[in-house]
């Protein structure tokens, strides 16, 4: 299957790239930690079915040094034991978050109560934008068919320069 259209190759769709990375970027300054970052694009770029994504933030994750097994158990967190509490809680706000037509009940309060134990209001702040901003991500990537596997860590960036 091939991209059905280039986002980098038309002006409007590189100009609200800009503009999404310009976003993005102040989720990246916050004070959230970059690898739970990572793992929570990465787990809901799994559950979207995001090929463009899921190879990205696995890159992206691994040049930032995260390690293959955590990586690789990403997408059964929760019968795994190399995830932080704070990290499961946010992989939990994750997977709720993207369900919302699954989980007709959207985050649930026990995920909310979780999250409130582990984070402050700024990083709460940038994970809801983070989750959100992922999942737009992925909706783009899917409808557009762009796939993944040719992502280099850094890519993305060095293009919207």
């Amino acid at each position: 299957m091939e991209a059905r259209f280039d986002m980098m190759a038309n002006e409007i769709a590189v100009k609200f790239a800009k503009r999404f990375a310009n976003a993005a970027m102040v989720i990246h300054q916050s004070p959230l930690p970059s690898s739970t970052q990572e793992l929570v694009s990465l787990r809901a770029s799994q559950i979207n079915g995001c090929g463009w994504c899921i190879d990205m933030h696995t890159k992206e994750a691994a040049a930032a040094g995260e390690t293959a097994v955590r990586l690789n158990l990403v997408a059964a967190w929760r019968e795994s034991t190399v995830f932080t509490e704070a990290e499961r809680a946010a992989l939990a706000l994750a997977e709720e978050g993207t369900r919302l037509a699954d989980a007709h009940q959207g985050v649930s309060d026990e995920t909310w109560e979780a999250v409130r134990k582990h984070y402050d209001d700024d990083q709460i702040a940038a994970l809801v934008a983070l989750v959100s901003l992922i999942n737009a991500a992925n909706r783009m990537a899917v409808i557009v068919h762009q796939r993944g596997g040719s992502y280099e860590a850094g890519m993305f960036a060095a293009a919207l320069n």
